[in-house]
């Protein structure tokens, strides 16, 4: 077995901490600062835009953005490694400012998700500057640069809406659009201006019919759990989407076992990467379902007598941001670590926290500083799996492949993210209280509660099964000397 702190990757220019490599990290978390509000702030306004509008498909508002990022990544993920992550990563960042005007100008609703579309592109930052950071940096410094990009996004999550909040009373709900158009262009800007282009690049050319395949059947299997709460499950419009999806993805598959050069090869995902696409998927709908959780128990004030509940002014606040600083400090932490012991073994110990955590919270549903404890300890687990599932997935591909391989990651964590919320909101509406509110929405009994902690416990648990494969195994990036690959063209940034 290779060590994992395998050779740089030709052209890596930083090998160390530096003034230059600050700078990077900080023009590369900007640009993954763009898909949180692009995500994130329009649902500050979700009223306003119902309301302007005259419509009431919330669920198509909520989630047109995230199911669009995954129509787009495989197309962006596999044109990075053809044509350089940088160059897209702008062209990503374009796309997204472009959405966001379109939003802001939109006179009806169809518009308004055309641009949701376009600014839907934004969640392939993440995976892009990933998979940048491992070509232009040794492996122990990207390692850890990568904790830091993908989690120090995560403070927005902290301040936001207390920056927002005060614009958005003032000029309305398109102030929302103009940040993030602003927002992109700057993003755009400093990674043209500042970040050098990727050295390796891979040749061929791109399957733009896989890549929709893919892309739209990903897109419409998400969006069944993400709609059809709303829509009606055994609706004949959801049931469609769900049979052209399955449909998508399966001509998909066909398509790639084919094709000599397909937008993921599925004959080239080697154990280790499979076993870490599978530990991702259930960590991330385990810890994504209990941040969600944590949102709902918040509201409830433990006057109601229903054997949970946290509602209490300011401290729900400080629930409510403890989880985004423990993001920051677990991915931090978990990059750091895995430059010197390898991705493996922070993944393992991210998943058996979470795991930890969400059983404490059986207790904590009813105990605020136990829950406050719980979510830092969520945070932790959240940015450790985010950051150790990119460097570990990444570092056991060639770099030729890792643009595709981190967007392959991305995509997964979405995947896990969707299915398990979907599902803990299916049990929560399963076992309302009638006739009892908390801020004038219908909560659910005790059992509920428990239940929903319960099953991502029970998730964590099997997270934690390939994650130990992995620890096990401490897999190594295909970059030694000896070690098999594709040829890859070096390319001179320009």
């Amino acid at each position: 077995m290779n060590d994992t702190r395998e050779q740089p990757a030709p052209g890596a220019q930083e090998h160390r901490w530096s003034r230059r490599l600050v700078l990077w990290a900080a023009v590369l978390t900007l640009a993954n600062v763009l898909a949180d509000v692009v995500i994130g702030s329009p649902m500050m306004v979700l009223p306003q835009l119902l309301d302007h509008f005259d419509t009431d498909q919330v669920a198509w508002l909520n989630a047109s953005a995230m199911l669009a990022g995954a129509v787009w990544s495989p197309l962006l993920a596999k044109s990075s490694d053809i044509f350089g992550k940088r160059r897209i990563l702008v062209g990503t960042l374009l796309l997204a400012c472009a959405g966001a005007l379109v939003c802001l100008a939109a006179p009806n609703v169809g518009i308004f998700l055309v641009g949701r579309f376009l600014q839907g592109a934004a969640f392939a930052a993440v995976f892009l500057t990933v998979a940048l950071i491992r070509q232009i940096c040794a492996p122990r410094v990207a390692m850890a640069v990568v904790g830091l990009v993908t989690s120090g996004s995560s403070v927005v999550g902290i301040v936001e809406p207390f920056l927002m909040r005060p614009v958005i009373d003032v000029f309305g709900y398109r102030s929302v659009f103009v940040v993030a158009a602003l927002l992109a262009a700057v993003a755009a800007l400093c990674v043209r201006s500042f970040i050098p282009e990727s050295p390796i690049r891979g040749s061929g050319r791109i399957d733009v019919r896989g890549a929709l395949l893919l892309g739209g059947g990903l897109g419409a299997v998400l969006a069944y759990p993400s709609l059809a709460s709303d829509l009606g499950w055994l609706s004949w419009g959801m049931i469609a989407l769900l049979a052209a999806g399955v449909a998508a993805l399966a001509g998909w598959a066909l398509l790639a076992l084919r094709v000599d050069e397909p937008v993921i090869d599925i004959r080239a995902l080697s154990r280790p990467i499979l076993l870490t696409l599978l530990a991702l998927v259930l960590a991330a709908g385990s810890f994504r379902s209990m941040l969600q959780l944590t949102s709902v128990i918040a509201q409830v004030p433990p006057e109601l007598g229903l054997g949970y509940g946290l509602g209490d002014g300011e401290a729900v606040a400080v629930l409510l941001a403890t989880p985004n600083l423990g993001i920051v400090i677990g991915g931090l932490c978990a990059g750091w670590l895995a430059g010197r012991f390898g991705p493996a073994l922070p993944l393992l110990g991210g998943i058996a926290l979470g795991a930890v955590a969400t059983f404490a919270m059986l207790a904590g549903v009813a105990t605020l500083p136990l829950a406050i404890a719980c979510g830092a300890m969520l945070g932790l687990a959240a940015g450790a799996i985010g950051a150790s599932g990119y460097n570990l997935a990444t570092s056991v591909e060639a770099p030729e492949r890792q643009g595709t391989t981190a967007g392959l990651v991305s995509v997964v964590l979405a995947l896990g993210s969707v299915v398990v919320n979907i599902a803990g909101g299916e049990v929560l509406k399963a076992t309302i209280v009638p006739g009892t509110f908390a801020d004038g929405a219908p909560v659910s009994t005790a059992t509920g509660v428990y239940l929903y902690v319960a099953m991502a416990g029970v998730l964590f648990t099997l997270a934690a099964v390939p994650a130990t494969l992995l620890a096990r195994g401490r897999p190594a990036a295909p970059a030694g000397p000896g070690a098999p690959r594709r040829p890859a063209t070096p390319v001179v940034s320009r």
